[in-house]
């Protein structure tokens, strides 16, 4: 959900960049004093988006009363009443680790569904919901949520309430204006973390940029949006254009927003992300929070108003000590809890790998290079084509087959994770490049099938959901 504000009624620009520069200042003073914590192996969690569904497999805006009943810390609501969020506990990569995860997907999952189902309707977990109509996420539909009413009304504001013209080509075309940001709502995703090493920092999270396009073209799950069959990954232009607020311009010229994939590597650490915060980002949401400064409120406040697909993290714990993490946003919900891990053990050894190699791959694979492969993998998965750190272009299909697989099966295993653990997830990841099925592939696979049904695709695909079995072994 992010940071809750107290009032909308309450902001206070000047004393908010006050405190937003006092709190920056700390921060950066903890990266002089190198005062950021350490875990051997490293601490990994993740979030998960869902979706509430009614009898007939289509969205309910039920999240409050979902959330009443659910009755756990664990969940909460999203920008929409459509939606909810699962929240894992950190658990060490090291041992069984990813196993942890996967049980914790699992019994929370189970849990959302028994609720769901008591309520009369279903819980799903999908990157785009088929079901979902043009019209259904609109103002009457938001979570009643300071934060939310706010952040709407101060991105419109920002474009001097032009209304959001979404234009997205795929295999089909989708144009379509709002006067709202709620087609946010439409997004639900899979986010990993990964605590930071302060002093590979820069490598790590270099390496966690590189990473993003193999990891989202096997784990792509959002082929359809309004009924029209788009990118492969189509969550990933309609985040984008559903907060389009031109914040300044790179170095190339091009308009840099709030959603985004970045500018460039960072040099020596994340603290060049807090600084373009800072300088290059207006406030969104600015209130004043009544906090001690190493609490940093201000500070994270900023930052969870801008929605990198990588995104780097302060956060302190209970006891005031600090430490980095990177949050990787590339990846889709669903289909299973099983894919889901795959996505994340996937993420965190090729990240691993990456950042380990004698030579830091950011030095020969040009920033620009890896953006253009990210967008690539989001507009045609498995299919597309990406040039490697070793200059050599490719489908990316046959890259994770024969390479990128067991790199990352062998880097997670040297941090740490058990060597059975870590095969398992990494075959489920062979196993789509194998069978050349992803979630998405599937989903155009059995409208290729039965045709338009989007009812009867949601109601096959939660069969499937509940069962548990990964995605490439599923049938149309």
């Amino acid at each position: 959900m992010g940071q809750e504000i107290a009032s909308d009624e309450a902001f206070d620009e000047d004393g908010f960049k006050a405190r937003l520069r006092s709190e920056t200042r700390l921060v950066m003073q903890w990266f002089k004093e190198d005062a950021f914590q350490r875990a051997t192996p490293p601490t990994i969690g993740a979030e998960v988006e869902g979706w509430l569904l009614d009898g007939d497999l289509m969205p309910t805006p039920d999240n409050s009363d979902f959330l009443k009943r659910a009755c756990n810390t664990d969940l909460d609501s999203e920008i929409s009443q459509f939606n909810f969020e699962l929240n894992l506990d950190p658990q060490s990569l090291g041992g069984d680790g990813l196993k942890r995860l996967e049980d914790g997907f699992d019994a929370l999952w189970g849990h959302c569904c028994a609720t769901s189902q008591a309520m009369g309707g279903r819980a799903a977990m999908i990157g785009t919901l088929p079901t979902l109509r043009e019209g259904m996420l609109d103002l009457e539909t938001m979570t009643p949520s300071n934060r939310y009413r706010a952040l709407n009304a101060r991105v419109m504001e920002m474009r001097s309430f032009e209304p959001m013209a979404y234009d997205i080509s795929g295999l089909e075309h989708l144009e379509t204006l709002d006067d709202h940001l709620m087609l946010e709502g439409a997004c639900t995703s899979l986010q990993t973390h990964l605590m930071l090493d302060p002093d590979r920092q820069a490598r790590q999270f270099n390496a966690a940029v590189i990473a993003s396009a193999p990891v989202l073209a096997v784990s792509t799950n959002s082929p359809f949006l309004f009924g029209k069959q788009l990118w492969e990954e189509t969550r990933i232009p309609t985040f984008e254009q559903a907060i389009r607020v031109v914040s300044f311009k790179d170095k190339a010229g091009r308009p840099i927003g709030r959603v985004d994939f970045g500018t460039q590597y960072i040099r020596d650490s994340l603290m060049e992300l807090f600084l373009e915060n800072l300088d290059g980002h207006p406030v969104l949401l600015p209130v004043l929070e009544d906090a001690p400064e190493w609490r940093i409120r201000h500070f994270k406040l900023q930052n969870g108003t801008l929605w990198r697909w990588n995104r780097p993290i302060v956060d302190v714990n209970s006891k005031g000590v600090p430490h980095l993490r990177v949050e990787n946003r590339i990846t889709p919900a669903g289909p299973t809890p099983a894919d889901m891990t795959a996505n994340s053990a996937f993420f965190l050894g090729l990240t691993l790998h990456l950042a380990s190699l004698e030579d830091a791959p950011e030095h020969g694979l040009p920033f620009e290079t890896t953006r253009r492969n990210f967008y690539a993998a989001a507009r045609h998965g498995l299919g597309a084509r990406v040039t490697w750190i070793d200059g050599e272009e490719g489908d990316a299909q046959a890259l994770i087959a024969h390479t990128l697989a067991d790199q990352a099966e062998a880097a997670l295993v040297k941090a740490g994770a058990d060597a059975e653990i870590a095969q398992r997830y990494m075959d489920m990841i062979r196993g789509r490049v194998r069978h050349g099925m992803t979630g998405s592939i599937w989903q155009r696979a059995w409208v290729d099938c039965h045709g338009r049904d989007f009812q009867g695709l949601m109601a096959a695909y939660l069969d499937f959901q509940m069962r548990g079995d990964p995605v490439h072994t599923w049938t149309v």
